[in-house]
């Protein structure tokens, strides 16, 4: 069957995680992605660990189903090799420091004129311009700038993100970006530039809390696990030692909730706790109240008065549960994909459809695709051996 984006190209100078992962989505759906690596070492992530039969994780995660090829890009010779490689491209996506491809003539502005169709997308810490252009810019880093940690964590501490949510904010935004200027190019012909930056993206995801904020209003608290601003919501623990999460969203499930899981009807009519509001500005009084509960329970037997109760709760999963988790076995989400040590499990993407199938390619070596996509683009044995001597890829 027919992917979206098959027949695609997009030539990547990525690293790290947002634009590979931006990329990996485009791959996903059938785009060619040829990802540009310094020769040798390769995308600086790919040493960042070796947890996948010696593998980075974050390296295989992000980089499936494409092409590597590796050139030096301070060398003239690459940069030729590059520029033949984008005649043919359609989409130029980069991460680089802040300015470096704009000197090697790969701003939009130097290769609009060459290539009217080609899309050029730049990530970045904080976009092309502003002040804050040329800091450079990490996901913690971010995750700082952008308030996260300011509404995450305890009242005492602070707390990152347990992955890169930064990065992964900036990549989702390039990926539906290039998607939209893929379909605006359909209608007009002609590619455009997208500047996504990190600070915008995770700022983004950052609405609510800046919106309870507003006017000057005090923040959101670090509540942990708990909901900011809605009770019961997070989680509670059962007389064995269990944790189970649940969350109330209206009034008419705070009623079902003390009738059958707390099974004191005439908690609900209580007036500490008979609004939502009320609930939070009293959250010690209820929380002794449902541990009262909780404490004389299993796990499962909390769990089955929430299901009966028809309010909403989740079981506190580690990654072995995640792993192993009944629900994406049922679903048939995991395929086995290549990679330089042998197959490694993969989760398919999120979106089933019955219209196509996602591709699933390998993980590259570093420059396992040079010499091929090299003679695609016409240089013969003899070439490739001198770009080779020279250091060049």
């Amino acid at each position: 069957m027919t992917r979206p984006l098959d027949g695609i190209t997009v030539v990547s100078l990525e690293h790290a995680i947002a634009a590979p992962f931006c990329t990996r989505q485009l791959a996903d759906l059938g785009a060619r992605v040829i990802k540009v690596e310094r020769p040798g070492v390769g995308d600086f992530a790919r040493a960042y660990d070796t947890r996948v039969k010696g593998l980075a994780s974050h390296f295989v995660w992000t980089n499936r189903s494409k092409e590597s090829l590796t050139l030096d890009l301070k060398q003239p010779l690459a940069i030729e090799a590059l520029m033949q490689l984008l005649e043919k491209a359609d989409v130029l996506v980069q991460n680089l420091a802040p300015g470096a491809a704009a000197r090697m003539g790969l701003s939009f502005e130097a290769l609009q004129a060459a290539h009217p169709r080609l899309i050029v997308c730049d990530i970045s810490g904080y976009g092309d311009d502003g002040p804050y252009r040329d800091k450079k810019a990490y996901d913690l880093l971010i995750q700082s700038e952008a308030g996260f940690l300011s509404v995450t964590g305890t009242p005492e501490a602070p707390s990152k993100a347990g992955n890169s949510v930064a990065d992964i904010a900036a990549g989702m935004y390039a990926y539906t970006s290039i998607l939209s200027a893929l379909l605006l190019r359909g209608k007009t012909g002609q590619g455009s530039h997208i500047d996504v930056s990190m600070l915008e993206s995770l700022a983004e995801w950052m609405n609510y809390p800046m919106y309870y904020a507003f006017d000057g209003a005090p923040p959101p608290p670090r509540t942990a696990a708990s909901h900011a601003s809605i009770y019961p919501y997070g989680p509670f623990q059962a007389g064995d030692g269990g944790t189970v999460m649940l969350g109330l969203q209206n009034e008419r499930e705070w009623k079902v909730f003390c009738e059958v899981v707390l099974q004191d009807e005439a908690l609900a009519t209580d007036p500490r706790f008979d609004a939502n509001a009320k609930r939070n500005e009293n959250r010690a009084a209820l929380t002794a109240l449902i541990l009262a509960v909780f404490g004389a329970l299993t796990t499962e037997q909390v769990v089955a008065r929430l299901d009966e109760a028809q309010i909403a709760n989740a079981r506190m999963n580690d990654m072995a549960g995640l792993w192993a988790h009944p629900q994406l076995k049922a679903r048939d989400r995991w395929v086995n994909v290549g990679s330089p040590a042998g197959d490694i499990p993969a989760l398919l993407p999120p979106g089933r459809t019955n219209a196509y199938e996602y591709r699933m390619d390998p993980v590259p070596a570093v420059g396992q695709h040079t010499e091929s996509i090299l003679h695609e683009l016409g240089y013969g044995d003899a070439a490739v051996a001198a770009l080779r001597g020279a250091g060049a890829i």
